[in-house]
C-alpha cells in the first residue's frame, strides 16, 4: 500500500511540477520565500515570489532534461504532461526533491502570512506538488 500511495503523489506532483513550473518557465511569478519573519507585505511578497522563480529557473537551466520536460509539458494536454512529469521525475527522485525544496518557501510564507501567494491554476498545482 505504500508503494501505490507513493505513485499516487507523484502522479499528482507530475501534473502539479508540469502547470507550477512550466508556469515559472514562461516567466509566471511563483511566490514568496520564508524566513525566520517573513515580509508578509505585497512588495516582501512579491520580491520572494521573484527570488524563488529565479532560483526555480536556475535549477531548470543546470538540468537540461528536467527543464524539457516541464517547459514541453506547459503546452501538452493534462494526461500526457502527467504522464511525462511523471515518469521523468519518478526517474530522477533527486531533481524532484531538488525543486520541492526551492519551491517550498511559498508554501511556508502563505502559512505565516495567512496569503495565498499563486494564481488559482498554479494555486493547486503547487500543492500536488508539494503533496509527493
Amino acid at each position: 500500500m505504500k508503494i501505490s500511495s507513493i505513485v499516487a503523489r507523484r502522479r499528482m506532483a507530475g501534473i502539479s511540477a508540469g502547470c507550477l513550473l512550466g508556469g515559472m518557465a514562461m516567466g509566471i511569478a511563483a511566490a514568496p520565500s520564508a524566513a525566520a519573519a517573513p515580509d508578509c507585505s505585497p512588495g516582501g511578497v512579491n520580491a520572494t515570489v521573484s527570488l524563488v522563480t529565479g532560483s526555480a529557473q536556475q535549477y531548470l537551466a543546470a538540468h537540461p532534461g528536467a527543464n524539457q520536460v516541464v517547459t514541453a509539458a506547459y503546452g501538452q494536454p493534462r494526461p500526457q504532461a502527467e504522464s511525462n512529469l511523471r515518469n521523468y521525475f519518478t526517474s530522477h527522485p533527486n531533481e524532484y526533491n531538488d525543486l520541492r525544496g526551492i519551491l517550498a518557501p511559498i508554501g511556508d510564507t502563505e502559512r505565516q502570512c495567512n496569503v495565498t501567494a499563486l494564481p488559482p491554476n498554479l494555486e493547486s498545482a503547487y500543492h500536488e506538488f508539494m503533496a509527493g
